[in-house]
């Protein structure tokens, strides 16, 4: 993969699939998680979602290795990286939660069902089971969006730390 196109770092670029991505499925995770109705209409969707933030993160990471190798290495850039390495355990977390929420609930959809077909007592135990992943879920939603939070924010830091902002000149006719 090349580092730069038309003089611009290609992580810059890819970071902001992850930075859009990830929150969306954050936001959609926690929606299908608290929401029932919206578990069954969406909650796959939502799992293809998170599966692409999550195919995201890897792309990403490799193009700022590729990018750290050409500069010079600071503190800032050292946090920066290990940080985004951190993303995708949590991302891949909360895939297989949610993926496993939205496969276990479905299976209990069916299975009341079949239960009120045959006029039979439906089992309590998945219902426990749903909440626990539905709970889990969140909470790895939340984790993940706090660390794209972190990584952006030192990113920034590592990119614009030396970088002192002055006011404009004014213009010629004004002032």
């Amino acid at each position: 993969m090349p580092v730069f196109l038309t003089g611009l770092p290609v992580h810059v670029l890819i970071v902001h699939a992850v930075v859009v991505l990830v929150p969306l499925a954050v936001v959609g995770a926690t929606i299908v998680a608290v929401w029932p109705a919206a578990r069954r209409r969406y909650g796959w969707l939502t799992v293809g979602l998170t599966a692409l933030a999550a195919a995201c993160v890897p792309i990403a990471t490799g193009s700022g290795e590729d990018l750290r190798d050409r500069l010079v290495p600071t503190d800032l850039i050292r946090t920066h990286a290990q940080l985004g390495d951190e993303l995708l355990v949590f991302v891949l977390a909360l895939l297989i939660l949610l993926a496993a929420l939205v496969t276990v609930d479905h299976r209990r959809g069916r299975n009341a069902a079949k239960a009120a077909l045959e006029q039979a007592e439906p089992t309590r135990g998945p219902r426990a089971i749903v909440l626990g992943l539905a709970l889990l879920t969140v909470g790895f939603a939340v984790t993940s969006g706090v660390q794209v939070v972190r990584i952006g924010d030192s990113g920034a830091r590592a990119a614009w730390a030396e970088t002192h902002y002055v006011a404009p000149a004014p213009h010629k006719g004004q002032g």
